[in-house]
């Protein structure tokens, strides 16, 4: 079993076709069901089921599927390291962060890395939610994570500050002449809810704190990005709570954001599967990132 083999498997898997992958991969389609055939006999099964119009994965091929995935991208990911270990002169960094983070805090740090890099490109990567974003890069999807602290991480781990959970309301809102609010306060009010919304041990952090103060939030709409939430209550839909860099990162100055009495942060990290070395390293130092000082902890009120 090798390496090529794999990749091969895996482009007919995506093109649902022998002549489609053969095509993307430049090589003949003979060459390619070659490969196919001798990575079956190595494992002892088909892995497609060759059909009069494409193929499809036998139950062999689906659990096969993951892995193969995983040794593909490991494989990509040691040689972008290798590389990377030996300088920042050229070649790609992938990162992969949440929503919220590349709206409202990568695009300045990516101006600076083009600034200082020119020669390494970017590929980023978004994800919803916290917990896909630590599952990918488990996965070797990226190079290193920008996020909010994860709260087990064995892999390196370096703190560079926190972001600021915040109220959005409209320019009309009563509130709006307001520095901060308290969160019974808005026990009233209509929601948005955002797929995206931080957890806290498995729980909205926004359900178990409204629990604590006495109420359920009344919720008017879901969306499934932080970014189409805050436009939401700038237009006076409902209130929102959301990170205050990704709010004047989506909207500039369209809405008023309330700081929550008592304040509430999350920190925020740069974390990898491995050492942090060239360009990842360097990337890293755009942020000043610094190893925490405390154990690493989820989103909560300060």
């Amino acid at each position: 079993m090798s390496l090529r083999q794999m990749e091969y498997f895996l482009a007919v898997v995506e093109e649902s076709s022998f002549t489609r992958a053969a095509d993307a991969l430049h090589v003949t389609q003979p060459a390619l069901s070659h490969q196919v055939k001798a990575l079956e006999r190595s494992v002892g099964g088909a892995l497609l089921e060759r059909l009069p119009r494409g193929v499809r994965l036998t139950p062999m091929g689906r659990a096969f599927l993951p892995h193969a995935q995983l040794a593909v991208r490991s494989a990509r990911q040691a040689e972008r390291a290798a590389r990377a270990a030996a300088g920042v002169a050229g070649g790609e960094l992938h990162i992969a962060t949440v929503h919220a983070l590349a709206v409202g805090l990568l695009p300045g740090i990516a101006a600076r890395w083009r600034a200082l890099h020119p020669g390494v490109s970017l590929v980023l990567r978004e994800y919803g939610s916290t917990d896909a974003l630590e599952e990918q890069l488990e996965r070797g999807v990226a190079d290193l994570a920008v996020g909010p602290e994860p709260a087990q991480w064995l892999g390196p781990l370096l703190r560079f500050g926190r972001e600021e959970l915040v109220i959005v309301v409209p320019f009309d809102d009563p509130l709006a002449g307001r520095g901060a609010v308290r969160l019974a306060e808005l026990a009233d009010r209509d929601w948005i809810r955002c797929a995206m919304e931080p957890l806290s041990e498995g729980v909205l952090v926004l359900d178990r704190a409204c629990g604590a103060v006495g109420f359920t939030p009344r919720t008017v709409l879901r969306t499934e990005h932080t970014s189409t939430a805050v436009r939401m209550a700038a237009a006076g839909v409902g209130v929102v709570m959301a990170p205050a860099h990704m709010v004047r990162g989506a909207v500039g100055e369209d809405c008023v954001l309330l700081s929550l009495d008592p304040p509430w942060h999350r920190p925020l990290a740069v974390f990898s599967r491995v050492p942090l070395t060239g360009a990842a390293e360097a990337f890293a130092e755009l942020f000043g990132a610094r190893a925490p000082a405390v154990p690493a902890a989820g989103a909560r009120p300060d």
